[in-house]
């Protein structure tokens, strides 16, 4: 697969996974929330901090309903039009956002969630990529649209099957844009162990024809360091200053001392994955001759005298001749007097 630059980074397998920090709504409609958030994600480690780009009109009806985790991590119930209004980035403070981020080190993105006019929105400050949640992965003629102006495409799969999948990629391809990265997703927050089914992100790798990586909602490191292990190129994953924050993502978010150890792991994995071949490593060398084992003698043995399993033992060091030998010495003869615990080499034996 050829690279995916964002903002300068490569994104393939093999190099270190991009990590982004899915600030979301988590800013709650507050303008210096907003601002700490980019601060501790870039203080974390991350690559990137993506935020959600809508107005609530844009997204729902006034008959829409709230999803019961929003009703039971705000508490309260209203309509989902009333909850988003909250929710809004606004359009005054990108040019504030995306100056910090650029200050920070840290890559700016935005999920368009409202439509086309949000997509120009973040095409007018020149986002570096575009990310769909999985809501708008059936959203053909979205992706369609955004996928024409060239820029990286990432699109999360929750709520999905496999064909509705490739007809999101085969849709962007379609559009004259092959720089695609699918995320395997499941859609609950936060998310059960038993619901991660990260061999369907294998899946995805086999049948795609795109990057994959994995948008993570569970609790904890551990799913995020397996997705990079089984090949994921780029993690996204809920952040929050607070878990104990009103609003509807907080309690599904990783705070940012867990983030940063989070992304530490995740960044390492690539290292451990080495290079597939099983061979005798450098650091290793040292150790051969000091935990691998030698034929020796057991007693002291009298030339003319034959090895026997009774007379031979096996110990370390590694410097003799090794144990697989054992059977094929064993009826020959001492040449010379061995003393015990001496390692066995040629030169001590005939026929």
């Amino acid at each position: 697969m050829k690279d995916l630059v964002i903002g300068g980074y490569k994104v393939n397998y093999g190099n270190p996974p991009f990590v982004i920090a899915e600030a979301g709504v988590n800013h709650s409609g507050d303008f210096d929330l907003a601002i700490k958030l980019i601060d501790a994600a870039s203080n974390a480690g991350a690559d990137a901090v993506k935020f959600q780009t809508f107005r609530a009109e844009q997204v729902v009806t006034g008959a829409g309903k709230m999803a019961d985790y929003q009703k039971k991590n705000i508490g309260a119930e209203e309509s989902q039009l009333e909850m988003l209004r909250k929710l809004e980035l606004k359009e005054d403070w990108y040019q504030a956002l995306i100056k910090l981020a650029k200050e920070k080190n840290i890559i700016f993105i935005s999920t368009p969630h409202g439509g086309k006019e949000s997509v120009d929105l973040l095409q007018s400050y020149n986002v570096p990529a575009f990310k769909f949640g999985s809501g708008d992965l059936t959203n053909l003629p979205l992706l369609e649209y955004a996928a024409k102006f060239g820029k990286p495409m990432l699109i999360s799969t929750g709520m999905s099957n496999l064909e509705e999948t490739k007809e999101a990629v085969e849709t962007i391809k379609g559009a004259g844009n092959d720089q695609i990265l699918v995320f395997h997703c499941t859609t609950d927050y936060p998310l059960a162990p038993e619901n991660v089914n990260l061999s369907a992100m294998q899946t995805l790798m086999k049948e795609l024809g795109a990057l994959v990586g994995y948008s993570d909602h569970t609790v904890g490191p551990q799913a995020a360091i397996a997705a990079v292990a089984l090949g994921a190129c780029m993690i996204e994953k809920h952040f929050t200053l607070d878990r104990k924050m009103n609003g509807p993502d907080h309690i599904a978010s990783t705070e940012p001392k867990e983030f940063k150890e989070m992304v530490a792991m995740v960044k390492q994995v690539p290292l451990m994955m080495g290079s597939g071949t099983k061979e005798l490593l450098p650091a290793e060398r040292q150790y051969v001759t000091v935990a691998r084992k030698s034929i020796v003698a057991a007693r002291d043995i009298k030339k003319g005298e034959k090895f026997t399993s009774e007379n031979l033992d096996i110990k370390r060091p590694g410097t003799g001749m090794l144990p697989k030998y054992l059977n094929k010495i064993i009826g020959k003869t001492a040449k010379s007097d061995i003393p015990a615990e001496t390692l066995i080499s040629e030169e001590m034996f005939s026929n």
